[in-house]
């Protein structure tokens, strides 16, 4: 692990490291959304701020090979937008994305590095959120920053697990409901890169948030994640049950690297009473499994405010993963 001399050790490059390079690392070391370049780039269609940064040490340093300018020990991807109207807020949300051989304690001083020079003006503020749950590690990593918010909580299933175990892992009554579901011949469910039926979902989600005076991330981030992606295999995938060639329920995840992330689902009445959700998260679980994917994200829970969404994503037998915290 590298533990000395940080800062003779270490430099920050901003905004020059190239998307091949920057996916490659972030495939190896990453897994969170908030970190994947299309992520970003997307973000950039809809007019957000956004400022990269590789961490870097001298060739002859710690760690595996090299590339021009030192190799690569980690990655920020941090989204800037302004409040109060003068003061820039830099968010590296989930991130960043560290070599495993860079010691906590360097980190420490590359996350200090990253503040000094983050290229917005004056009175800003960068927030940091890593993409763990608390540990010594994190403390160490940390150490000198504030904790100004709690941990996000997501819930993260293993795909490397056979499909046999997977099935196994779910709850039973999920489980039980999926057969049912399985057994009605009224419901034809897919998995692909259907842009059509994505626009038609993304559709039915503004739909709702109207409804249910909920916010999100705009639904034009996702049509911009898709143009974003290096192809829609790669990018996207939906999941939908047809009955008579109508969309009764459909689900969409969001492909980066070898992780997916659970983003959006819908449902009509038939659709609910069907459980349709659940076959359609079973078939996308085989489908992004079959495609390599190695872990899928289901996103946040809150037992408080959304009981019911809550339940289902714990149903699939995934892991609660709760994050540190965000530090300023």
């Amino acid at each position: 692990m590298l533990t000395f001399g940080y800062y003779g050790l270490m430099n920050v490059d901003w905004d020059s490291l190239d998307r091949a390079n920057w996916e490659g690392f972030h495939r190896q070391h990453g897994s969170s959304l908030q970190q994947a370049w299309a992520y970003g780039q997307a973000l950039q269609t809809l007019n957000v701020r956004i400022h990269r940064a590789a961490i870097r040490v001298p060739r002859d340093g710690p760690g595996p090979g090299g590339e021009p300018g030192g190799v690569i020990m980690g990655l920020a991807q941090f989204m800037v937008r302004r409040i109060a109207g003068y003061i820039s807020l830099a968010s590296c949300t989930r991130g960043p994305v560290w070599h495993p051989d860079l010691a906590p304690e360097a980190r420490a001083q590359a996350l200090t590095m990253l503040r000094k020079s983050l290229p917005v003006p004056r009175l800003r503020v960068a927030l940091f959120s890593p993409d763990a749950p608390a540990s010594p590690e994190v403390e160490a990593e940390t150490r000198g920053l504030w904790r100004v918010m709690t941990g996000y909580s997501t819930v993260m299933l293993d795909l490397t697990q056979p499909l046999e175990a997977l099935r196994a892992g779910l709850d039973g009554k999920w489980r039980n409901r999926l057969a049912k579901t399985e057994a009605d011949p009224s419901f034809t469910a897919r998995v692909e890169p259907n842009l059509p039926e994505a626009k038609r979902l993304l559709e039915r989600e503004t739909e709702q948030r109207t409804q249910r005076r909920f916010q999100g991330l705009p639904t034009d981030f996702v049509r911009a994640y898709i143009d974003a992606a290096p192809s829609r295999e790669q990018g996207f995938a939906v999941s939908y049950a047809q009955s008579r060639k109508e969309t009764q329920a459909a689900l969409l995840f969001l492909i980066h690297g070898d992780t997916a992330t659970y983003h959006i689902g819908w449902s009509n009445e038939a659709g609910r009473k069907a459980n349709a959700h659940n076959l359609l998260m079973w078939r996308g679980i085989e489908y992004l499994r079959h495609i390599g994917v190695k872990r899928l994200d289901l996103g946040g829970v809150n037992t408080h405010a959304l009981p019911g969404i809550t339940r289902f994503k714990l149903g699939t037998g995934g892991q609660v993963l709760t994050l540190a915290g965000s530090y300023h």
